[in-house]
């Protein structure tokens, strides 16, 4: 009991009852330093709470089967433990968000493909990231700004068929890490610069592409956010938004620092519209079953 007296440890075990997950998706999932998951694993696995599967080149880490079963010496904590998880708080609704979104990257890895029989059709080496990436050599070669940059790895993505990408973020400490990252995938065309959504750093009619990706829910004014991309575009440039739809997980605005809790589809259609843009179109680009979060797609022309 003693052991089961931490949070953290609590959490872990939680996690673990729904999913065998290794110790880099538990990191990200609780948002704590990986040597701590780490420290709590090898605890909980002494105590015979934890077992650990080596496969290939990954460890995964799973509720002992013995203590969902309430077997043996686990007949009196497992009714417990199962209480404990169902007395949802703040912690555990972001644990189950990030979790989902763990599976969501395991299926994008597009192992499996279609539905019926062909879904068990394996295709060695076929990817989304590999399919964006083709697309991207379609496109033409024009400037593009990334507003609400983050880690950059859209920007770097964009990198590969722009011929210049401009990555705004409002955090130093993220830029630099972006900064890196481009620097150890050796790409040159881009230019970061700090600034906020509400006023870029970027001149009036300079580039042909503005995106917005999970971006404008972080934004203190949309709207002026909106405008700000209109401003900076070029006559016949084109927006981009990728933003949540709107949800009640009210969590996320202490946890991950939203400002909005997404936006409604005639929102969206009306910020995009408010801000001068022609052409609007928005549509759900991503939603799952179980998932409190859908993914909405929005594009506007600024036709003057």
């Amino acid at each position: 009991m003693r052991l089961l007296g931490d949070e953290a440890r609590l959490r872990l075990l939680r996690l673990l009852a729904r999913e065998a997950l290794n110790v880099t998706e538990l990191t990200a999932v609780m948002g704590l330093a990986q040597s701590g998951v780490s420290r709590h694993l090898g605890l909980l696995k002494d105590a015979k709470l934890v077992t650990e599967e080596r496969t290939g080149n990954f460890t995964w880490y799973r509720l002992n089967a013995d203590v969902a079963a309430g077997a043996g010496p686990y007949a009196t904590i497992w009714p417990w433990l199962s209480e404990t998880f169902e007395a949802a708080n703040v912690a555990t609704r972001a644990d189950d968000a990030r979790l989902e979104e763990v599976r969501r990257v395991r299926r994008e890895n597009f192992d499996q493909h279609g539905g019926g029989e062909e879904k068990t059709q394996l295709v060695p080496g076929r990817s989304w990231a590999a399919w964006s990436r083709a697309l991207g050599l379609l496109l033409p070669s024009v400037d593009v700004a990334d507003l609400g940059c983050g880690e950059g790895y859209l920007t770097i993505e964009a990198a590969h068929w722009a011929k210049r990408v401009y990555a705004i973020d409002r955090s130093a400490e993220v830029l630099d890490r972006a900064k890196q990252m481009a620097l150890r995938r050796r790409v040159k065309n881009i230019t970061w610069k700090r600034g906020e959504l509400e006023r870029v750093p970027l001149a009036d009619a300079s580039v042909d592409i503005a995106v917005a990706s999970q971006a404008l829910h972080h934004a203190t004014d949309p709207a002026k956010a909106l405008a700000e991309a209109y401003r900076i575009l070029r006559p016949g440039g084109r927006v981009l938004v990728l933003d949540l739809r709107q949800h009640d997980e009210a969590w996320v605005q202490d946890t991950l620092g939203d400002q909005w809790l997404g936006f409604s589809v005639a929102q969206l259609e009306a910020l995009i519209a408010g801000a001068g843009f022609d052409r609007v179109t928005v549509r759900t680009g991503a939603r799952k079953s179980g998932d409190p979060f859908a993914v909405l797609i929005a594009t506007g022309t600024r036709t003057k």
